[in-house]
């Protein structure tokens, strides 16, 4: 922070601490004109109101409390941009990305500074590993028959990936169903173990409203797209979309139902089960056809190793085996 916040910061914290100490002072001295114990001249309902000082117990923990924050604030960062004797830091501090979050981390062991962040995770790693080691040596398939397997699975599934595919694994628009047989890349163990561990970029579905002729060509494409997983739709608008549909079939196949090489999705979806990753509507379909879609899924492997990816890909292929 800048130095004008640090300043700023640092007197009001030790201010406020001696403001506190102050009217300590200021609530122990006697101001009533007579004796401690004497009465103040004031009945209420038959209770009489005496001059009593602070009780000694309160005034002296009120007194520690003072000293412990001078000693927390010596000790850890709280001053501005002191950082504390002791070197200490919740966690390593404005990380971009992955790559400056390991370089800091490398840098905190080789000064031996003391981050809380990286101390929990070398603790966990040494707790947790062995767990991990073990369910690594099976295969996906055998995990994802194994409940308690599955209990970790879901925990890692609902910490990292839940915000994109959602607690349940249905996804949302733009973001796929993982708990149905319908998969892109492949649901095999193996292909849903590599999506995680490399990531998806889709190759782009281009916008094509300029080379389907305007807005009346997406239309008919549109109307065309929709017939083929048995929805009505207008016929001379289907026929006239069938005939540009040539221009899609390179990718999603001359009958609508995706690429697929080896048996193996290539990531140009089915366009005949009425399932969407986007949006079923007319004007849904519409919008992916006049400006092309691309979605992008982050590589997992070196965020969070291959052995809890191994263990999440369990998790996630269990859900369409039902």
């Amino acid at each position: 922070m800048s130095s004008f916040w640090s300043i700023w910061i640092t007197v009001l914290s030790l201010g406020t601490l001696v403001g506190c100490y102050l009217l300590l002072r200021w609530c122990l001295k006697n101001f009533a004109g007579v004796e401690e114990g004497e009465s103040m001249g004031h009945t209420f309902d038959g209770i009489e109101e005496l001059n009593n000082p602070l009780p000694k117990w309160w005034s002296t923990f009120f007194l520690i409390t003072i000293v412990w924050g001078f000693g927390y604030l010596l000790m850890y960062p709280g001053l501005g941009n002191f950082k504390g004797l002791f070197g200490w830091t919740s966690s390593n501090q404005s990380i971009m990305n992955l790559e400056d979050s390991k370089a800091q981390a490398a840098n905190a062991k080789e000064n031996n500074l003391i981050v809380q962040y990286d101390m929990e995770v070398k603790a966990a790693d040494a707790k947790f590993g062995p767990i991990f080691d073990a369910f690594a040596a099976r295969s996906i398939e055998e995990l994802a028959t194994d409940e308690e397997a599955l209990k970790v699975g879901q925990r890692l599934f609902i910490q990292n990936c839940s915000q994109c595919h959602g607690s349940d694994a249905r996804g949302t628009t733009g973001f796929p169903n993982l708990a149905d047989k319908d998969w892109l890349y492949g649901g095999s163990s193996d292909a849903i173990k590599h999506s995680i561990m490399e990531g998806r970029k889709a190759q782009g579905m281009i916008a094509w409203e300029t080379m389907l002729g305007g807005d009346q060509g997406v239309k008919d494409v549109a109307a065309y797209v929709i017939s083929l997983s048995g929805r009505e739709v207008n016929a001379d608008a289907a026929k006239s979309g069938q005939e540009k549909f040539a221009m899609c079939a390179g990718c999603h196949g001359v009958d609508g139902k995706g690429s697929v090489a080896m048996g193996l999705p290539l990531g140009a979806p089915n366009l005949t089960d009425n399932i969407w990753l986007y949006s079923p509507s007319q004007k849904g379909i519409e919008q992916s056809i006049r400006y092309g879609r691309a979605g992008v899924m982050p590589a997992w492997k070196d965020i969070l190793g291959e052995q809890k990816v191994h263990v999440i890909s369990a998790y996630v292929y269990s859900l369409s085996q039902d």
